[in-house]
């Protein structure tokens, strides 16, 4: 899947960290009139717990007073349990309403440019795709060519601001990507690669190129593929790609190498494309895992969100400091803090950063939220 969904076999449960409501200080800030509703730095954000356990896979922004996430609720341990959503409103993260999806399973990536222009995919407990559009108050289920098929998964989304959406996926064919031309949806020329799994996410840079990736594929896509050589691994995962430049191209995962797991953590992967090669590269933390990874407005290396084996009870967040990525943690909590996706807040330096408070898919696993101001 396109996320890292708990980190199975590594630690006991622990108790939530408090974080029970979608109340909070930050409402009063705000209304107060204050240039930013947001301490400087990262901190921890009120979220409604949901049921346990509880996690979210994806987070986007459409700007300071609208974004989304999503995951799970109700899992435990093998046992799937049902999608789990949240929007922001400027003041507070609510839990949004799923009631009229008729599937269990998840919801691992959300996507939106503004409040007409917002979709998520997800998979139920039988492996298969669901496509879901924003009403302006919850999700839709939505149709898209080839749902009833057999071997139909959907595992990323991304959105332009003209509206435009990409879905990362495969159908009864083979591998591919899925275009919304805000008219109609369409799957676009079949990957030549001859991986046998779905690229786990799609990424649109600034300038508006596509590209999707995964275990066995890195490819462009502007009408036709242009492919990269995957890089290689023996139990590899990726969680995110950043291209920035033809021959500077990013992307993070975890690693279980040789006999895990169970039992064994993973390492984090970071590789960088330089135009010829994938080359390794080592963050300031090696055991564990990288679970997303971000752009500035320009396009530029920006940050990375992580979970960090040795150091559980705080983010290890990596920053770009022009030359190297640098360490950057997130507050001090009493339960693990494992961190699934981060985004970047559009025209802000602010940042979402959603996951959960085990590494283990058992109950009481609440949602994480942290935020970044500058």
């Amino acid at each position: 899947m396109r996320r890292r969904h708990f980190v199975s076999g590594l630690i006991g449960t622990a108790a939530a960290f408090g974080l029970t409501t979608a109340a909070g200080p930050f409402a009063s800030a705000r209304d107060a009139g204050a240039a930013s509703a947001f301490p400087p730095g990262w901190q921890p954000v009120p979220v409604p717990n949901g049921q346990e356990a509880a996690q979210l896979l994806d987070v986007a922004a459409a700007g300071p007073e609208l974004a989304w996430a999503v995951g799970e609720e109700g899992r435990n341990g093998s046992t799937r349990g049902r999608p789990l959503a949240m929007v922001w409103d400027g003041t507070a993260w609510t839990q949004t309403g799923l009631s009229q999806l008729e599937f269990s399973g998840q919801l691992h990536s959300v996507a939106g440019s503004s409040p007409d222009a917002a979709w998520a995919v997800g998979t139920d407990t039988s492996g298969h795709g669901h496509l879901l559009a924003w009403d302006g108050v919850t999700w839709q289920e939505a149709a898209y060519p080839g749902q009833d098929d057999t071997g139909t998964e959907l595992t990323g989304v991304t959105v332009a601001p003209d509206g435009r959406a990409w879905v990362s996926g495969r159908n009864s064919e083979g591998q591919g990507l899925l275009l919304w031309n805000k008219r109609e949806w369409r799957w676009c020329a079949l990957l030549p690669s001859t991986a046998t799994e779905a690229p786990s996410g799609v990424h649109r840079t600034p300038d508006g190129e596509i590209w999707v990736y995964g275990t066995g594929v890195v490819a462009r896509w502007d009408g036709a593929w242009t492919e990269l050589p995957p890089p290689t691994g023996i139990r590899f995962g990726v969680t995110g790609l950043l291209p920035c430049a033809d021959n500077d191209v990013w992307l993070t995962g975890y690693d279980y190498g040789v006999g895990g797991p169970p039992g064994k953590p993973p390492s984090c992967v970071l590789r960088h494309w330089d135009g010829a090669a994938w080359s390794y590269v080592t963050p300031p933390f090696t055991v564990g895992l990288l679970g997303g990874i971000t752009s500035d407005d320009q396009g530029r290396p920006d940050r990375i969100a992580g979970w960090d084996f040795w150091d559980q009870t705080r983010a290890h967040y990596l920053r770009w400091d022009g030359a190297a990525w640098v360490s950057e943690r997130g507050p001090l909590a009493t339960t693990p803090v494992v961190l699934n996706a981060l985004a970047r807040i559009p025209g802000t330096g602010e940042y979402w950063s959603v996951g959960t408070t085990s590494s283990s898919p058992y109950p009481p696993a609440h949602s994480r939220v942290e935020h970044f101001g500058p």
